[in-house]
């Protein structure tokens, strides 16, 4: 039973999340005091994961009947903000743990998805083993009857999480069908590999996952779908793009702060003799006044659109496969990625605007925001989402209507 747990009631309601943030924020802080150094030394994030396991963090949305705290979605993202300010590789290593979470909400099987929501209690966190390097977007990952179980055979990248991950939430092909499995991290012929290469979240262990001949009981597979159904739902497209926005907002937030204990101390301005207070220059207080409120525009539009999120999520955990909350969820996200990127990568680019070259020291480290914004915001080209929206104001056409379009040619194709 996680920590987080214990705040629940007797009558079974769900905990205040400020009881939660309370308890959360000692790690927190904790987390923060190192990032720092862990961003100068590549140093992964083994004991800050640690910490937010022992704390209950990813037990956050998992039901009370099940040992989770039960909070709402608003409240989760707002606690992801934080958790960003204090370092955004954590939000993104846990991205695909809590979208398995919500995947399981969805489930009509109660008692399937009351096993695994009873692990991520018991502290098991997932990472997620999806994309893979190639010239489509369809997969070589096998899936194979081996006797009574099944065998997995393929490799993958972007396997954000994984190296920190108990569980590893994979897809593969068997035959015309696509399914979506887990394995355990520590499997045999499961290989996990830190060779992700970014300039920006460089901790977030979103390298190479190898299966090689992986056994796979029944039990471990979680949904299987024909190639020619549509890959994945509006609900989950916003709720991952959100993740990324969350992470943004607290960069943007760690900027102004950063920023104001860069200022504070100095005694020193370029151009003007002798010495003065930094803090009261009104050129120094301008700009920071820019960071605040640049800050403050990112954390409003992720609170927003994570608001219609919240709204379509009745919908989900009762199973509801389709709705018209999930295409404005997804579009509310999009929406507020075109902003929250851009005024992002401002404040970081902004931020050396208070101190001259003193701001660039390596051992300050203040580019790594500009660096994780930048490879956040390359995840999900934002120019393409652009267009989508204005193809949707012009021409009412729908968002995923290109997934749609490639999943019912696929249909239409035969499989070798």
């Amino acid at each position: 039973m996680n920590s987080l747990s214990r705040d629940v009631p007797e009558n079974g309601q769900v905990s205040p999340v400020g009881t939660v943030g309370d308890r959360l924020r000692p790690v927190f802080d904790r987390i923060a005091a190192g990032a720092v150094a862990r961003e100068r030394d590549r140093a992964l994030a083994y004991e800050p994961v640690q910490w937010l396991r022992e704390a209950g963090f990813g037990a956050l949305r998992v039901p009370v009947r099940h040992g989770g705290a039960g909070i709402g979605l608003t409240q989760l993202f707002r606690l992801l903000v934080d958790l960003a300010e204090a370092d955004p590789n954590l939000p993104q290593i846990v991205r695909a743990h809590f979208a398995f979470v919500e995947g399981r909400l969805h489930d009509r099987d109660a008692d399937r998805a009351g096993r695994w929501f009873d692990l991520v209690s018991g502290g098991a966190l997932f990472g997620a083993a999806m994309a893979e390097q190639s010239d489509s977007t369809g997969t070589s990952t096998i899936l194979s009857r081996d006797g009574q179980d099944w065998r997995l055979d393929g490799v993958k990248y972007y396997a954000t999480g994984t190296l920190y991950a108990d569980w590893i939430v994979a897809v593969a092909a068997d035959g015309d069908d696509r399914v979506q499995l887990a394995v355990p991290a520590t499997a045999a012929g499961v290989t996990r590999r830190d060779d992700w290469d970014g300039f920006g979240q460089r901790l977030t262990g979103s390298g190479t996952t190898q299966f090689d001949g992986v056994r796979v009981p029944d039990v471990d597979i979680l949904l299987r779908t024909s190639f020619g159904s549509f890959p994945t739902s509006g609900y989950l497209t916003a709720y991952y793009q959100l993740f990324h926005l969350a992470t943004l907002a607290g960069i943007a937030r760690a900027v102004v702060r950063d920023a104001g204990a860069f200022v504070r101390p100095r005694t020193r301005t370029f151009g003007v003799p002798g010495k003065v207070s930094q803090r009261h220059d009104p050129l120094v207080q301008r700009v920071v006044g820019r960071l605040s409120a640049l800050s403050y525009s990112t954390a409003a539009l992720v609170d927003a659109a994570v608001r219609t999120l919240d709204a379509a999520s009745p919908a989900w955990t009762a199973g509801v496969d389709d709705h018209d909350l999930y295409a404005q969820a997804e579009r509310d996200a999009f929406l507020a990625q075109q902003i929250v990127l851009e005024q992002t990568l401002e404040a970081a680019t902004l931020l050396f605007e208070v101190g001259g070259a003193s701001a660039t020291s390596a051992t300050l480290a203040l580019d790594r925001h500009w660096r994780n914004a930048r490879v956040l915001a390359a995840h999900n080209p934002a120019i393409q989402r652009e267009r989508a929206l204005g193809d949707l104001v012009l021409n009412g056409t729908p968002l995923d209507s290109a997934w749609r379009a490639a999943a019912a040619r696929q249909a239409q194709e035969p499989r070798a």
